[in-house]
């Protein structure tokens, strides 16, 4: 286990309007906010369509699956870290019949509009904290 403190220097929002992608634009928040760490706190709003990936076997190294489909859904949280500005994140989203989620891939489009909020992490290295194995 490791365990790191960190100040919160800035928090950042991104709403996102009908038809963008989230994860391509939590990336161009990144990089236009020049965010090298950050936790992603939360995410609302809803889809259209979805793109996630989930582990599919419990061996080292698992394998993935990918899951996509599309239809009206909310978004129930959205969370993760930015490690060395690249947006490691998973969501949740639902309809009036299932909830699912995962790793969050390109193709997760919005419906309505969706908000998601970052806090910097200052003075944080998170290098290496969203791969498998010690550090």
């Amino acid at each position: 286990m490791r365990t790191q403190s960190f100040g919160a220097s800035r928090f950042i929002t991104l709403r996102l309007d009908h038809g963008e992608d989230i994860l391509l634009s939590l990336q161009a928040a990144v990089d236009e906010q020049a965010i090298r760490n950050a936790a992603i706190l939360s995410g609302i709003g809803s889809l259209d369509r979805y793109h996630v990936h989930v582990v599919k076997t419990t061996n080292m190294p698992p394998g993935n699956t990918f899951v996509q489909g599309e239809g009206p859904f909310d978004i129930l949280s959205v969370t993760g870290l930015v490690v060395d500005g690249a947006v490691h994140a998973h969501i949740t989203f639902s309809n009036s019949e299932m909830a699912m989620g995962g790793h969050l891939e390109e193709g997760c489009r919005v419906l309505t509009f969706a908000v998601v909020v970052m806090v910097e992490a200052l003075g944080a290295d998170l290098t290496g904290w969203d791969k498998r194995g010690p550090l």
